[in-house]
């Protein structure tokens, strides 16, 4: 990395959390990457988003297949879109600078940690406090019925209790520092695979063992099988596409590329095998034991019979849910409120600023139905998509992974060609390419394209930005 005056950065206003990261602040191993996304995987709306692949119809071959497929591209995605952290210590907020410009890096920012980091944020956070909900009201059998018929905008009183509880839990991790995350990862791990083995053991005895299951055929889609399959993919990939594009404010601990090439992908890839796995055998062993479609995990929990199989599994699904939540939401749209008013915000208020906002965009409202969850899913992977494939197409094929970091900082330069302080190719890439992946929701004849909108948003946006910018520069 080329060496900067830090002090220098800091008279530009530009706070401690947003700065390149020093040599001694690196020390994230293969270890600590390998783990930290363990509990971002096993958590409670990736088990519904399983759960809603087969309310549609889908079967046990096509679901695993679907998991593991998304798996490989996830974890290819994230080692790639880490370099840049890992090489030079920057935050998603800066690097995104490169291909947006200065003044116009606030777009993808607002869509990723504004906008998206919000939403998600709310929503894993009344996942999780449905996960607390169980478990209060085991100990305190009259709790759910705490106020009558008394709600807030749909919200029961003993819902919202259990909502401003675990929002606490998030807000008091966030104040504990990127340590404090890592050290938390480390212990939630081995619990992880204890708590959801156990699951997927008791569901298979359940159906009569694991035959029945890998029997299972589902319903079946009507549609073309091939982009029935990529919409799967979709649908697992889609509850990435955040972390996708801001990976590198982890990376940026790492203490070398290697490090996280090697320890994300196997925490990735084995980890969802292992999900792969407990996701099917919880899901539709429960649905063969009880005859009834159960799409929430939570559902299951619930029908255990032992008050300690309850408690260990509501507080394993209670912290992975807390860890992805802080991880992929609450992080991100910290520092990049930090980055909108560096004179005003650091990390940590803007992530309480974000935290607040969690709560008036009612996410409860997300978790009504088996498929709702999807339109949710569809909509962020269309936003974010485009920025992925803006992001590693001047990356890698414009940049050639070479940064000046004086001229990112400074906003002096030729990076890239920006009109007052706005990269007009990237941010007409991003338009074109959103409103390709979403049109569908809105014109039948386009809906195949919202099926994958992932895929149509990231492709579009990585060919369509490379052919702009090589114009550009070819006119140049």
């Amino acid at each position: 990395m080329e060496n900067i005056n830090r002090e220098e950065l800091k008279d530009l206003g530009y706070s401690e959390d947003i700065l390149p990261t020093k040599e001694e602040e690196r020390k994230w191993s293969i270890g600590n990457f390998a783990t930290v996304w363990m509990g971002a995987v096993h958590n409670i709306p990736n088990y519904i988003a399983i759960g809603g692949l087969f309310a549609l119809g889908l079967s046990v071959g096509q679901v695993f297949g679907a998991i593991i497929v998304a798996s490989i591209v996830l974890s290819v995605m994230m080692v790639l879109n880490g370099h840049a952290g890992s090489k030079y210590g920057l935050p998603f907020s800066m690097l995104v600078r490169l291909s947006y410009g200065t003044k116009g890096a606030i777009i993808p920012g607002v869509l990723r940690g504004v906008i998206a980091g919000i939403m998600w944020f709310g929503f894993q956070t009344y996942a999780g406090s449905q996960a607390l909900s169980i478990l209060i009201s085991k100990l305190w059998p009259t709790y759910l019925t705490l106020g009558g018929d008394w709600n807030l905008l749909g919200l029961s009183l003993p819902g919202l209790i259990s909502f401003l509880i675990f929002w606490l839990f998030n807000v008091a991790l966030i104040y504990g520092g990127m340590e404090v995350l890592g050290k938390f990862t480390n212990i939630l791990s081995p619990l992880v695979y204890i708590v959801f083995g156990g699951m997927a053991i008791w569901a298979i005895n359940l159906a009569g063992g694991i035959g029945p299951i890998l029997a299972y055929t589902g319903t079946g889609v009507e549609g073309n099988k091939v982009i029935i399959f990529v919409a799967a993919v979709t649908a697992v990939l889609a509850a990435w596409a955040a972390p996708m594009v801001n990976v590198s404010d982890f990376t940026r601990l790492a203490r070398s590329t290697k490090d996280q090439a090697i320890g994300q992908t196997l925490g990735l890839v084995v980890t969802y095998l292992l999900f792969a796995v407990a996701s099917i055998s919880i899901i539709v062993g429960s649905e063969i034991a009880f005859g009834t479609p159960i799409w929430n995990v939570l559902d299951v929990v619930a029908r255990f019979d032992g008050m300690f199989a309850i408690g260990i599994s509501v507080l394993t699904l209670c912290l992975t849910t807390l860890s992805v939540n802080v991880t992929g939401n609450i992080v991100p749209a910290g520092y990049q409120l930090a980055s909108l008013f560096p004179k005003k915000l650091t990390f940590k208020t803007g992530a309480l600023v974000a935290a607040v906002i969690g709560i008036l965009v009612m996410p409860w409202k997300l978790m009504e139905n088996a498929t709702s969850i999807f339109l949710f899913l569809n909509i962020v992977a269309g936003l974010l998509a485009p920025v992925a494939g803006v992001m590693l197409a001047q990356y890698f094929v414009i940049s050639k992974t070479n940064i000046n970091l004086k001229e990112l900082y400074s906003g002096e330069g030729k990076f890239p060609r920006t009109k007052n302080g706005f990269n007009v190719n990237a941010i007409v890439t991003t338009v074109v390419a959103g409103v390709i992946c979403l049109i569908g929701n809105f014109v039948p004849f386009f809906k195949p394209l919202y099926d994958i909108s992932w895929f149509a948003g990231f492709i579009s946006a990585f060919v369509l930005y490379c052919i702009l910018e090589m114009y550009s520069q070819k006119r140049g």
